[in-house]
């Protein structure tokens, strides 16, 4: 037995000798309970005794908790004993990579269950600056839109316009020690398809997954619980890359369960509390501290109709270190990824680039820039040469642009150098 694991069953067999209080459900509902008795606190963890069901105490009201279940609470009945359930941090090793588990640990994959480890607490400390740009594998990123390693980034779309396939292969493709996704509200097949194909590329990483009918408890806690075990991965030095798909459907278990607990909802609906969640799961990635790894995190955000003003797109924006949008537009036209290279930016630019390649980055902005206020003279026929030459040279570019952001790549070096090469060639007629 490893040292963590007997770290592990020493936290068990104290827990299991503590005295434990009880308390009695007095009153039932769908989903939802009143227990009397129970020396509870809001947040705390609840196991009704002998059913196995589990909840979270999300009011209290003159000695008695209310609690969200886990499930419908089928053959519950008043008098069930309820006892407090100790929460804890979700500790992860290099074991855990390639597994698939739910946000307590339980293995979603058909394994045994991984080895349970001793969660270390969060490092404190001050962060270190961003580090270098890290190879995403797409040209488009590691020219204009680099990903710094500990840079948070904002992954934005609609549904059906290739948010999942982009995470899957930045997920196979970025150079990072190990990975770890939060999958929430996801369906099973999307989440075994991830399973299968980032097994086949050999891809280190952890999956945490809770499905689209699991409770709003196990969706609320998935990204939290995913970003646990990546603090513990980082704690031991290595560099992990977050995905969290998506932050959407966090907020919507956040209403789900504001609903539950009889909370008003804020603005566009969500539970009051939602900012201050999106905002702490955001801020605990970034560059290490002291000796840890850092946590380099994409947050892909569901946005309606492509509207950027949607309060959880709004307040990621606001805290994150860039934003990727992909338009629905441009998918439908055949481009992917379909970003949008004008709405997206990268924070860490110009910083991260070196000085002989800024000028490149910008100009290639400009000439896709250029080009779009000119797209529809263009596409009626109306566009004529010779009248401004910058216009000219970003309808030259235009197709060997589109090609270039569509295309793979072996870094921001050659991404960036292939780039300038584009830009050359078309400059003159």
């Amino acid at each position: 037995m490893t040292r963590p694991e007997l770290e592990s069953l020493k936290d068990a067999l104290r827990e299991a000798a503590r005295p434990c209080p009880l308390g009695r459900i007095t009153a039932l509902s769908p989903g939802r309970a009143v227990v009397s008795g129970l020396p509870a606190a809001l947040g705390d963890g609840v196991e009704v005794v002998g059913g196995g069901l589990r909840g979270e105490v999300v009011g209290m009201d003159e000695g008695a908790a209310t609690v969200l279940l886990d499930g419908e609470g089928e053959g519950l009945a008043p008098g069930a004993g309820v006892v407090l359930r100790p929460g804890g941090r979700l500790g992860a090793g290099p074991d855990w990579l390639g597994r698939t588990v739910d946000p307590a640990g339980a293995p979603l994959d058909g394994l045994p269950a991984p080895a349970p480890r001793r969660a270390a607490p969060a490092a404190t400390g001050p962060r270190g600056p961003l580090g270098g740009r890290l190879r995403t594998g797409l040209a488009a990123f590691d020219a204009f839109l680099p990903l710094c390693l500990g840079q948070r980034i904002g992954l934005f779309a609609g549904a059906g316009v290739g948010k999942s396939t982009l995470l899957t292969a930045l997920a196979r493709d970025v150079a990072a020690d190990c990975v770890v996704i939060a999958l929430v509200g996801e369906r099973e097949h999307e989440i075994a398809g991830l399973r299968r194909a980032l097994a086949e590329a050999g891809a280190r990483a952890l999956i945490v997954a809770a499905p689209a009918d699991a409770p709003p408890l196990l969706r609320r806690r998935a990204p939290f619980a995913a970003m646990e075990a990546a603090e513990a991965l980082s704690a031991e030095g290595r560099d992990v890359l977050f995905l969290c798909d998506s932050v959407t459907r966090l907020a919507e278990a956040e209403r789900e369960v504001a609903i539950a607990a009889g909370a008003p909802l804020g603005p566009g609906g969500h539970a009051p509390w939602t900012p201050r969640r999106l905002t702490t799961l955001a801020e605990r990635a970034g560059p290490g501290r002291g000796e840890g790894g850092a946590i380099t995190a994409v947050l892909s955000v569901l946005v309606p109709g492509e509207d950027m003003a949607d309060p959880v797109a709004d307040v990621l924006r606001g805290v994150l270190d860039g934003h990727v949008v992909l338009s629905r537009a441009i998918a439908e036209r055949g481009r992917f990824p379909a970003i949008d290279l004008l709405r997206s930016l990268s924070r860490a630019l110009p910083g991260c680039a070196a000085p002989d390649e800024r000028p490149i980055i910008a100009e290639g902005r400009r000439r896709a820039a250029a080009r779009e206020e000119v797209e529809l003279m263009v596409r009626s026929g109306l566009y004529e040469a010779g009248a401004d030459a910058a216009t000219d040279r970003a309808v030259r570019s235009h197709e060997a642009l589109e090609g270039f952001l569509s295309s793979a790549s072996r870094g921001p070096e050659e991404a960036v150098a292939r780039l300038a090469a584009l830009l050359a060639e078309t400059a003159a007629p």
